[in-house]
């Protein structure tokens, strides 16, 4: 039982969903400085999120952004993930272009076996050619669950009734890999995402180890 709890820990609360908010910055002018957007995508199951970003008054393009995103299921709100953090383009070059994110991230899961709540972050990088009405990048990072607390249910201690919640310090990653594009409008992007997943030890990938990500931004 506890091969099968580590598993979820390893597969589901390290989900990856690692697809910042995609921005074109070529797009993205100087008075706007407020993007939200919606998404659908797969990450281990049908997914939707929401979310907002606010671009700061720098030299370097700099976007301050939060995402909320939960499964699709029975009861949507029982699962959840939550990130925050900062995008920011630090290399121009004609139309190539190259963006650094990091973010931190709050996850929730819960089944019969146990309710799973995870700490962690999340770096990336995109780079690609941009140009005012699409762009096509590629793209590769890592998400990491620091702390994931857990407090074991009643199936799971049915099977170990001595099993003890608590903390696991640290919990695993994953590697992440693909290719985004989109194309883009005065005040709106349409972008798609396609990526692949590894686990940190590059030996094990969950059993659809794909990611795909299908969202619209609006810019103002």
């Amino acid at each position: 039982m506890k091969r099968i709890l580590l598993a979820i820990i390893t597969l589901i609360g390290v989900s990856t969903a690692a697809c910042s908010q995609a921005i074109n910055w070529r797009s993205f002018n100087a008075e706007q400085k407020h993007i939200i957007g919606l998404e659908t995508g797969w990450d281990y199951g049908l997914t939707f999120g929401a979310g907002y970003g606010y671009r700061l008054k720098t030299k370097l393009p700099v976007l301050l952004n939060a995402h909320y995103s939960f499964p699709s299921g029975k009861t949507l709100f029982d699962d959840l993930k939550i990130k925050g953090g900062v995008q920011m383009e630090v290399c121009k070059v004609g139309g190539f272009s190259a963006t650094l994110t990091a973010h931190g991230i709050l996850r929730r899961f819960e089944n019969s076996y146990a309710r799973l709540v995870n700490f962690g972050s999340e770096f990336s990088a995109v780079a690609g050619y941009y140009r005012l009405k699409w762009y096509a990048a590629g793209a590769f990072g890592f998400d990491k669950a620091i702390a994931t607390h857990i407090r074991h249910g009643s199936e799971y201690r049915e099977h170990a009734p001595g099993a003890q919640s608590g903390w696991y310090i640290p919990t695993g990653g994953n590697f992440h890999y693909g290719l985004q594009a989109g194309i883009s409008g005065r005040k709106t992007d349409v972008s798609l995402a396609l990526r692949r997943i590894v686990s940190q030890g590059f030996e094990t990938a969950p059993f659809i180890p794909y990611y795909a990500n299908l969202g619209v931004n609006r810019r103002f």
